[in-house]
């Protein structure tokens, strides 16, 4: 199957078939809106943290044999570094994401993925399974921070399931995800890869089904910054993540109650 071709924007407005195609798919891609300079610097703040070691709670890498024991995905960044912040909270993803929304949106979450050479993947999955935003979903922005593709393990989706229900997962296989949720796609449809050049920015649906494969190849990095955000009229969400006004002021959401869906508690360390 050949990469999806998602029609490019001028890089800083959302345009009419980007939005229609978030309402009808689920997702759509808003090509070069972070410059080469903004992504080179936001790297260079991850790779000096990574060379700095661990910081608890945030970035914990270990000794082992798995890529990922060295380099783990770091949690909730903005909360540490001034760059990751400010990615977090930019301007430019307000934009797309209140047109996106139709409403003034909150930041709830931001991560970012090294996913080295030999790391496994993430199975399918549905990102408002563990933010258990109510009412509605959350909205993923998702910064290529590297060339993706499939060899280097890039997102696939699933179009049209953003429209369906939250599903009960299944168990994934370890040796290529390192989550243990796996979703797979509904009857009738099908992952469609896409691939993405630094900076441009993926933004998905809380329930569209994604996943990634793992990294197969020697040498290629696929380093992504993602940060998740959920409309100003959501009432709750999961107990791990803590609301910012987009001019980073806390906004305080109720927590969700109970254990989820699909009535089992999962690990609180979100998606991807």
């Amino acid at each position: 199957m050949t990469a999806l071709d998602i029609e490019a924007t001028d890089g800083s407005v959302l345009t009419r078939d980007g939005l229609r195609q978030f309402r009808e798919d689920g997702f759509t891609v808003v090509r070069g809106l972070f410059g080469h300079d903004e992504i080179d610097r936001l790297r260079e703040e991850f790779a000096a943290l990574h060379a700095a070691g661990r910081v608890p709670g945030h970035f914990e890498p270990r000794a082992g044999d798995d890529p990922l024991a060295a380099y783990p995905r770091v949690m909730h960044p903005h909360e540490i570094n001034e760059v990751a912040r400010g990615v977090l909270l930019d301007a430019r993803l307000r934009g797309v994401l209140e047109a996106l929304l139709a409403e003034e949106v909150l930041a709830a979450q931001s991560m970012f993925y090294f996913k080295p050479p030999g790391a496994r993947g993430q199975a399918l999955h549905q990102d408002n399974f563990y933010l258990r935003v109510e009412p509605g979903t959350c909205v993923a922005a998702w910064v290529a921070c590297d060339v993706i593709d499939r060899d280097n393990g890039g997102l696939e989706v699933v179009p049209g399931t953003h429209l369906m229900d939250l599903f009960c997962p299944e168990e994934a296989d370890a040796a290529v995800s390192f989550a243990r949720e796996y979703v797979a796609p509904p009857e009738g449809l099908a992952t469609v890869p896409v691939d993405m050049a630094p900076g441009d920015v993926l933004f998905f649906n809380g329930s569209l089904v994604h996943g990634s494969q793992p990294n197969r190849t020697a040498d290629r990095f696929r380093r992504s910054f993602i940060g998740h955000y959920v409309g100003r009229s959501a009432e709750r969400i999961g107990h791990y993540y803590r609301t910012l006004s987009m001019n980073g002021e806390r906004v305080a959401l109720a927590e969700s109650e109970g254990a989820g869906p699909c009535g089992t508690e999962f690990a609180p360390h979100g998606p991807h």
